[in-house]
């Protein structure tokens, strides 16, 4: 049976994924934005995504495939929104150099600077 690890994981490894593949596709152009219209820096551009997947959630009734796309890439906005602040000293990720087995009790934190 599939433990609550275990779909963390799997859904963790989809996102980051999808992540990849829209970076390959498109670029760095969610954390690098290339401002043709919009002169917002990367935290202001991936906000703005945020409010705009948040609204098509909202306004809907139920979860059909369509959300659940928004979804995964709200989840995704918001990894590259973590990323941004990072990259521009808003926020400091600490994570361990090796990759963490999360049943072996080492966590990870954020702290603001």
């Amino acid at each position: 049976m599939e433990t609550t690890v275990d779909k963390i994981r799997r859904v963790g490894k989809r996102v980051i994924e999808m992540l990849v593949e829209k970076n390959q596709a498109y670029g760095d152009s969610a954390t690098s934005p290339v401002n043709i219209f919009s002169k917002g820096n990367a935290v202001d551009s991936l906000c703005a995504r945020i409010d705009d997947k948040l609204s098509r959630i909202k306004n809907n009734e139920t979860i059909t495939p369509d959300v659940e796309d928004t979804v995964e890439d709200l989840v995704g906005y918001l990894i590259l929104l973590l990323i941004a602040r990072e990259d521009d000293g808003i926020v400091e990720i600490n994570l361990p150099d090796e990759p963490v087995d999360v049943t072996d009790g080492k966590t990870w934190e954020t702290t603001t600077t």
